[in-house]
């Protein structure tokens, strides 16, 4: 298994030098890549980025969420064929930049809301944009690993068993699942529940604390999440998601109002925790 850390920690738009000190730091402390947020910029920005990773020995992932102009999951077939384009852009640029896991809640729009729950409709419209995703990721080498979100952020996929509902749905071996601990804590009854529901699907994982500040400083149960990967057979990305405020924008987006860690402790601490509990749980 590979450790990453999630650059929205420190900003959502890496594309230039501002940062790259950042990259430094991951490398120096023992990363095997870093995730970066997939928005505005160009093939032969994200290609440049890709050199500097080779440079550090670092690998990538991405991370996105369609807006309400490309919801997968609307009623309006416009809006769903521009999320078709909008993903494989979004594809594309995660191939540009060398990585080969496209992750996120891009089964609907985050942070929009029906008053309803979800419909089986709409679960069908989602299930049809992704199979329209899935040749296209699997030419570039890129997983699209769904996510789970909390009630509070999205309403179509709360829980695992509705992410693998949907995946199974799709029906394409690119288009395939992931947890964050964060979310998985409000909305499971198991964080080990949630890797058995996925199983198989499963591509992809966010170590989040319960607060998003440093992994293990909180309530979250490791020790449960990382036997139950062990005993699936889980061997991918194992990646930091944590946030700050350093990027005001980002945080007031989401709804980040307070400092949670302070950042050299979210990423020396979180690696220790990770390489802790792989350890532990070799065998």
């Amino acid at each position: 298994m590979r450790i990453g850390m999630n650059l929205l920690l420190w900003t959502s738009h890496y594309v230039d030098d501002h940062h790259a000190p950042v990259l430094e730091k991951l490398a120096t402390l023992g990363y095997d890549g870093a995730e970066f947020s997939i928005g505005a910029g160009s093939a032969s920005e994200y290609g440049v980025v890709a050199g500097r990773l080779r440079d550090l020995g670092l690998a990538a992932t991405a991370v996105c969420a369609p807006g309400p102009g490309e919801n997968p999951a609307s009623p309006d077939a416009a809006v769903r064929q521009r999320a078709v384009d909008w993903l494989r852009e979004r594809v594309d640029l995660t191939e540009a930049l060398g990585g080969d896991v496209l992750c996120g809640p891009n089964h609907s729009t985050f942070a929009q809301f029906t008053r309803r729950e979800p419909q089986e409709q709409e679960y069908g419209w989602s299930a049809e944009v992704l199979a329209a995703v899935g040749d296209h990721a699997a030419a570039a080498g890129v997983i699209l690993a769904l996510e789970a979100l909390n009630r509070f952020e999205c309403y179509l996929c709360n829980t695992a068993e509705q992410l693998r509902g949907l995946v199974d749905r799709v029906g394409h071996p690119a288009v395939r699942s992931m947890i964050d601990t964060h979310h998985a804590n409000i909305e499971e009854k198991s964080l080990a529940g949630a890797v058995a529901t996925l199983g198989d699907t499963l591509a992809h994982m966010h170590i989040s604390e319960n607060d998003r500040g440093t992994p293990g400083s909180g309530q979250i149960d490791f020790d449960g999440v990382f036997a139950a990967l062990r005993r699936h057979g889980y061997d991918g990305w194992l990646t930091i998601e944590s946030f700050s405020r350093t990027d005001r924008d980002f945080a007031n987006a989401i709804n980040v109002w307070r400092e949670y860690s302070p950042v050299d402790e979210v990423c020396a601490a979180g690696l220790a925790l990770i390489r802790e509990k792989l350890a532990h749980h070799s065998n």
